[in-house]
């Protein structure tokens, strides 16, 4: 599964997104999406609602692409690297490549 990852700042306390894939599922914050019946060369576009889905997901080459809006705890850095952030998983936890707050050295 390829997913593009859009960051955000989440509100002071507020957890992280937490990602995982198995096959063409996708877990995000505890919420299960099966993406199987996205057709090959095929576009699905979720309902609106609450889903953390931006735009379309398609199927190229028997690969799922997804891009999703993940929120930024408290230990990601203020300045973040260039983004959208580009993953590609099989199986597994996503992790999220943003940059940390150093903690201080005791």
């Amino acid at each position: 599964m390829h997913l593009t990852l859009s960051p955000i700042r989440g509100l002071p306390g507020q957890p992280e997104t937490v990602i995982s894939v198995a096959g063409d599922v996708v877990t995000i914050d505890g919420v299960v999406y099966d993406l199987a019946p996205v057709p090959e060369g095929g576009r699905a576009t979720p309902a609106p609602g609450a889903h953390p889905f931006i735009g379309a997901i398609t199927r190229e080459a028997g690969e799922i692409r997804a891009t999703i809006r993940v929120v930024l705890n408290d230990t990601a850095a203020p300045d973040q690297p260039a983004s959208p952030w580009a993953v590609t998983v099989t199986s597994g936890p996503v992790t999220i490549p943003a940059d940390r707050i150093e903690e201080p050295s005791a």
